[in-house]
């Protein structure tokens, strides 16, 4: 009996422990709930719940629309298309890519051409950066996939802003054109900070006005909160925030004017600017032969990337940006200007022409062994006397006419809004220093100023630049920078700004002697190299015509039939027209054309025709009229030195990008052009009539 009492008082004990345990087990993990509980609901409260919302709640960014590009009169040059294409995030496929196109093939037409590009680019791509596979689908192939669409996970049907050039070849190397953006193209954007605004968009400026002023085309990306489903179906919107499209750029070009001009250059090689000396507006710029921009927007294909890269025209070099050129007789007004500045020569003195210069016991010749007797300054322009300029260089310092020639843009950066441009060489002693190691070629010797001073020799310059210099002498010595935008509209508002508005400098010339060396360029039209060509003109124009070698002659006599066609000299004009009010300056190359006064005065006066027609001068003064009447009722006040000042919104003072974004990778650059220089010891090439 008393051991029935202790075992069942035992058993109660270790019943009663076990409970206590057990309560206490479980008070421990209620305590632990509750703490877990309040560390999660309430420390980790902000960062869950923002966790949270991202798995609700998902930001797509929405690309902004680019901007227009038009010329002067409104006409289109670049706009953008709406196009539907399939996009393939790596991340998100199931499986192997190749099988996936099988399938998909089923569905959608996809060339061999396109799957190589894909796959091209999909295996360069990150895992979560879209690859596009095919664009331009047809709204029933866009309707057919959207059906499927959940059958290709990592695949997207998106509608898109492509750009599209009408016209084409027409103005390509000014427009340039955009392209697929870069991992360099990503890490510039991350560089300087605009990463963000280019969320969601695809391409980008890379070349041309398309590039220099990306930041005013490219416009603020907008972005929308979608809530999804945990299998990232959308739901419903939940905030919205428009995009800001791009500015809309008005071009000085006349697209009439480039195209006519661009005929003019069918089947040859070569170059034209046409600027307006009072304004410093870019009117035509030609560079032939040019290609089709629309074959880089979604990534050029190997074939036709050789064509143009491969092709010994070199089509996607920009020749009046990169070109470098003797210039031949076309610099000899500015010698002419810069031997009566210094005082010289008088424009009466009268200097022996023989026929040739000869100096330290080398002869040099005038083009074609022309003799023209007693020679002034005049005559020399009106004739192209190489002997009077021969002379002339050996008593010219090479660094005075450096310095002259240096205030009308020749050897320097104009600052045109393109990018590329090149500085050429003006040749001085510092340069020559400089270009050179040994030591005994770096002096500098009396017979390289003879042949600097008739635009040969060391000399190489862009066409823009002797268009430049052109539009400066026509103006008088006022300094108006050339530009290609004329105007920035906004496109909600419709208010616009003028990114150049007045002169940068005035060069300081005596008048006398500016009007000399302008009558004498009159006379060459009148009665001098270039009369054939401007007969009968209902306008009065100002030039020079020139030739300018190739390659040395070495002695002997030029024979264009005996040479190989690549090897010619290039023929070069430069004029301004009408000389009592210059509306417009035109300088000119084209390759191995021989004579500038037949082959390049010639298109330079179907320029002036076409731009100097009286209907078409009526409507550009109606216009200017307009504008100027618009401008002045928006903003009444003067701006200082600047005539009628512009409208300015503050949201467009986003000029060309100081930073040009990088080249696209994997894409190489076009083969260059060849710089064309001629040894110093030989005079030009001129022609005589």
């Amino acid at each position: 009996m008393f051991e029935f009492r202790k075992t069942s008082q035992r058993q109660r004990q270790t019943v009663s422990l076990r409970a206590w345990v057990a309560g206490l087990f479980a008070l421990v993990c209620l305590l632990l709930l509750v703490g877990r509980l309040w560390y999660l609901q309430v420390v980790r409260y902000d960062n869950l719940s923002a966790r949270a919302d991202q798995n609700r709640i998902t930001i797509v960014p929405i690309p902004p629309r680019r901007g227009q590009i038009t010329d002067r009169h409104g006409r289109v040059l670049a706009t953008n298309q709406r196009d539907y294409t399939l996009l393939v995030t790596r991340a998100q496929v199931q499986g192997k890519v190749e099988d996936m196109l099988d399938r998909l093939r089923e569905l959608v037409y996809i060339s061999e051409a396109d799957q190589r590009k894909f796959l091209r680019l999909y295996q360069q791509s990150g895992r979560y950066a879209p690859v596009l596979l095919r664009n331009n689908l047809n709204d029933i192939e866009a309707s057919w996939f959207a059906v499927h669409a959940f059958e290709f996970p990592g695949v997207s049907l998106q509608a898109r802003w492509v750009r599209a050039y009408p016209e084409r070849e027409s103005a390509a190397h000014v427009l340039g054109f955009v392209g697929r953006i870069s991992e360099a193209d990503e890490q510039h954007l991350e560089d300087t900070g605009q990463e963000g605004n280019y969320r969601g968009t695809l391409v980008m400026g890379k070349k041309g006005i398309e590039k220099t002023w990306e930041k005013a085309l490219h416009g603020r990306t907008g972005v929308e909160e979608l809530e999804v489903t945990a299998t990232g179906r959308p739901v419903r919107e939940l905030s919205r925030t428009d995009p800001i499209p791009g500015s809309n750029l008005e071009l000085s070009l006349d697209e009439g004017l480039q195209q006519l001009a661009e005929a003019q250059f069918a089947g040859r090689r070569g170059a034209l600017v046409a600027i307006a000396p009072h304004t410093g507006e870019v009117l035509a710029f030609v560079s032939s032969p040019s290609f089709d921009p629309n074959l880089f927007v979604d990534g050029i294909d190997v074939e036709n990337w050789r064509k143009l890269n491969d092709s010994p025209d070199h089509p996607l070099i920009n020749r009046p940006l990169y070109g470098t050129y003797p210039i031949g007789s076309t610099y000899k007004p500015f010698v002419a200007l810069a031997a009566l500045e210094m005082g010289l020569r008088g424009p009466q003195d009268m200097i022996p022409d023989p026929g040739y210069f000869e100096l330290a016991g080398q002869k040099f010749r005038n083009a074609g062994g022309a003799v023209y007797g007693p020679t002034n300054l005049h005559k020399a322009l009106m004739v192209s006397s190489d002997t009077y300029f021969f002379s002339l260089g050996a008593i010219m310092d090479v660094d005075a006419l450096h310095d002259f020639s240096k205030q009308f843009g020749f050897g320097q950066i104009t600052g045109i809004d393109l990018d590329g441009e090149r500085r050429g060489v003006l040749p001085s002693r510092e340069w020559k220093r400089q270009a050179y190691k040994k030591p005994s070629q770096q002096h500098w010797f009396r017979g390289e100023t003879v042949s600097v001073t008739v635009g040969q020799g060391y000399n190489a310059f862009t066409l823009l630049q002797l268009a430049q210099a052109t539009a400066v002498l026509a103006n008088d010595g006022v300094y108006m920078k050339p530009h290609l935008v004329r105007r920035i509209i906004d496109p909600l508002t419709g208010r616009f700004t003028y990114p150049v508005v007045g002169p940068q400098y005035t060069i300081p010339l005596k008048p006398a002697n500016l009007k000399v060396v302008q009558d004498a360029m009159v006379d060459v039209i009148r009665k001098g190299t270039a009369r054939r060509a401007f007969e009968g003109a209902a306008y009065q124009a100002a030039g020079k015509t020139g030739t300018a070698q190739v390659y040395s002659l070495r002695g002997a006599k030029y024979k264009a039939h005996a040479v190989d066609e690549r090897l010619r000299d290039h023929a070069l004009f430069m004029a301004y027209a009408p000389v009592d009010d210059p509306q417009i300056a035109v300088a000119l190359i084209v390759e191995n054309g021989g004579w500038g006064a037949s082959v390049a005065a010639p298109i330079a006066r179907t320029v002036f025709d076409y731009w100097l027609a009286p209907a078409r001068v009526a409507e550009r003064r109606q216009r200017l009229q307009s504008e100027h009447e618009s401008r002045r009722v928006a903003n009444p006040v003067p701006s200082p030195g600047a005539g009628i000042p512009p409208v300015v919104n503050p949201a467009l003072r986003e000029g060309p990008d100081a930073a040009p974004a990088p080249e696209d990778e994997g894409v190489p650059e076009p083969a260059p052009l060849p710089d064309v220089e001629t040894p110093p010891e030989d005079g030009a090439q001129e022609e005589s009539q």
